[in-house]
């Protein structure tokens, strides 16, 4: 799994806005405290270029020519990209704060913003954006050393995971305790975990998610 120090240093705050001096200004602000910046007159550019596995989040007006800030931040809930969004605008009213915060923003802000409070909106984002994907990226591991048990072992995983014991496994599989034991030692082994609580913990963090193809 990529390290968190290591997605802090590529995470990239993308701005979207119409005005290039605000997009001049918006640049040197998050340069001056080392993070990397992308800008874009057009939301429609900032679609065609954004890479969804890039740590970060977006900052955006809400209005901008063609595409809203905030129908820019449906379309990316519509792709399943979850970046963080700061929704900025000089017009701001309720209804418009409510949808945007409904679609997930990370806060809905109205100009003009002090830098101080601009910039840890955006470190909110990036943390955000940054579990996340670390998030995501176990998941998958977890998936992966779940589809490596034979159907056997997950049959038998399936069981301790729900309190039985060895004993009540093999009397139910109608197998030797001994046997059991083995499949429970090459269940924790491919598993990657020393005790049952932490078998447990990874069985609920997979079901969360989604069901792995199991292996013959």
């Amino acid at each position: 799994m990529v390290p968190e120090i290591v997605m802090q240093q590529e995470a990239t705050v993308f701005v979207v806005d119409d005005d290039p001096a605000i997009r001049k200004s918006l640049r040197w602000l998050i340069e001056s405290v080392g993070l990397k910046v992308e800008t874009f007159e057009l939301a429609s550019e900032f679609l065609q270029s954004y890479l969804p596995d890039s740590p970060g989040c977006l900052v955006v007006d809400v209005r901008i020519p063609g595409m809203s800030g905030l129908e820019l931040q449906e379309k990316l809930r519509e792709r399943g990209y979850d970046i963080p969004v700061i929704i900025v605008s000089g017009y701001g009213d309720v209804p418009m704060a409510v949808r945007a915060m409904k679609a997930g923003a990370v806060d809905f802000l109205e100009k003009p913003v002090s830098d101080q409070v601009l910039l840890d909106y955006i470190q909110k984002g990036i943390e955000r954006d940054i579990e996340s994907k670390q998030n995501r990226l176990l998941n998958k591991e977890l998936v992966e050393r779940k589809c490596s048990l034979t159907r056997r072992e997950h049959e038998v995983m399936e069981h301790v995971v729900s309190g039985l014991s060895s004993r009540e496994i093999a009397d139910l599989l109608n197998v030797s305790c001994k046997t059991v034991e083995a499949h429970r030692a090459k269940i924790m082994k491919k598993m990657k975990v020393k005790s049952v609580p932490k078998l447990i913990q990874m069985d609920l963090q997979i079901k969360g998610h989604s069901a792995p193809k199991l292996n013959n």
